[in-house]
C-alpha cells in the first residue's frame, strides 16, 4: 500500500504583518516584534509575509522530509510572537553558531527554534550575525 502524500498545514497567507503585530496586547513583545519586523526585512531584503496565524516569515523554500512523506513550502528565516516568549525560526540550526550563542545573552534554544524573552536581554549584533549566517546558509541550500 502507497504511503500518503503528507504536507504542512502552516502555509502563506494574505494577511499583513503590521496588523497583526498592531494587535498584539503585550506592550512589550508589540515593541520587540516591530523592530524584530524591521531587522529580518533589513537581513533578507524580503518582504514578510504571514504563515498561518501568526509565524512573520522571510524568502521561502521546498523541502522533503527524510523521515516522512511530508513536504511543503517554508519560510527561510522567520519569527512570531508567542505567548511565553518570542519564537526565531533560524532554520539552519544552531551547530554552526555555538560561539555566538555563548555571547548573544539569556536566550533558549531547539532544534531550529531560538527563544527570548525581550529583546533587551539579548544581544542584537549577535542576533542580527546568527539571523544572517541561517539566511544566507538556507538560501544557498535551496537556492532555485
Amino acid at each position: 500500500m502507497p504511503k500518503s502524500k503528507s504536507t504542512i498545514k502552516t502555509k502563506v497567507t494574505e494577511k499583513s504583518p503590521i496588523g497583526f503585530l498592531k494587535r498584539l496586547v503585550d506592550k512589550t513583545k508589540k515593541e520587540d516584534s516591530l523592530i524584530l519586523l524591521k531587522l529580518f526585512q533589513k537581513i533578507t531584503g524580503e518582504k514578510p509575509k504571514i504563515w498561518g496565524t501568526s509565524i512573520i516569515g522571510y524568502g521561502q523554500y521546498h523541502y522533503k522530509s527524510d523521515r516522512s512523506a511530508q513536504e511543503g513550502d517554508w519560510p527561510l528565516t522567520a519569527f512570531s510572537p508567542r505567548k511565553q516568549n518570542l519564537t526565531l525560526y533560524i532554520m539552519s540550526g544552531f551547530k554552526n553558531n555555538q560561539d555566538l550563542l555563548a555571547k548573544l545573552g539569556k536566550h533558549k534554544t531547539s532544534v531550529g527554534c531560538l527563544y527570548i524573552n525581550k529583546l533587551a536581554d539579548i544581544d542584537m549584533k549577535i542576533l542580527e550575525k546568527i539571523i544572517k549566517d541561517s539566511y544566507l546558509e538556507m538560501k544557498h541550500k535551496y537556492r532555485k
